[in-house]
């Protein structure tokens, strides 16, 4: 009986010897995804390696969980120097949806953790939670979640005078330099950012 052909013990490369050191599975995805996706896959490699560490200013990345049943939040239409007023008063305008407010299309939103203090002076804190829309077209002046060289970044999208892209800081210390993108660079803007919040206690 001839020993060819068939599957060999130990034969391939052992279980969890990739890039990432853990097992792998199969799934599908549109091909035309399948440049984005490996983008953030090389990204998230980089990040957890340490690799250039102080050219990303995210951390966390969270999808929306949208629930069926909306929360629905007294909206004052007046503003409060003190205290608070009873939801009983004539002040309540409407009712506020927080998601509605936050997600314009929750298939294309996420969510990303700000880390850094590089873009301070349009409000984006260490620690916030910023709203990331994938669906939403970037302009001059839009502030969007890039990735450069592997790197996620937030910055304010802009262009040279000769066209190029580049991504401007919003730190007036000038701790922080615009990133300007050059032949060669790897480059995609991942999206836009529509809003962010953050917690006090």
């Amino acid at each position: 009986m001839s020993n060819r052909g068939g599957k060999r013990e130990n034969a391939g490369r052992p279980r969890g010897q990739g890039r990432f050191g853990e097992p792998t599975i199969a799934i599908r995805i549109p091909q035309s995804q399948g440049a984005s996706i490996k983008m953030f896959l090389d990204a998230y490699q980089s990040k957890r390696t340490g690799l250039n560490e102080e050219a990303t200013n995210v951390d966390e990345f969270f999808t929306p969980a949208i629930s069926d049943q909306s929360t629905r939040l007294p909206l004052f239409s007046t503003k409060v120097a003190a205290g608070f007023p009873s939801p009983a008063d004539d002040y309540v305008e409407k009712r506020l949806d927080i998601s509605e407010f936050l997600i314009d299309h929750a298939a294309s939103t996420f969510f990303v953790t700000i880390k850094g203090e590089s873009m301070i002076d349009v409000g984006l804190l260490p620690g916030d939670k910023v709203v990331v829309d994938r669906s939403k077209t970037p302009g001059i002046g839009n502030i969007v979640l890039a990735v450069v060289d592997r790197e996620f970044t937030i910055k304010i999208f802009d262009r040279t005078k000769n066209g190029r892209p580049r991504l401007l800081p919003a730190n007036s210390s000038g701790a922080y330099l615009p990133i300007e993108i050059i032949e060669g660079m790897q480059f995609e803007i991942f999206g836009v950012v529509t809003g962010s919040f953050r917690r006090f206690e």
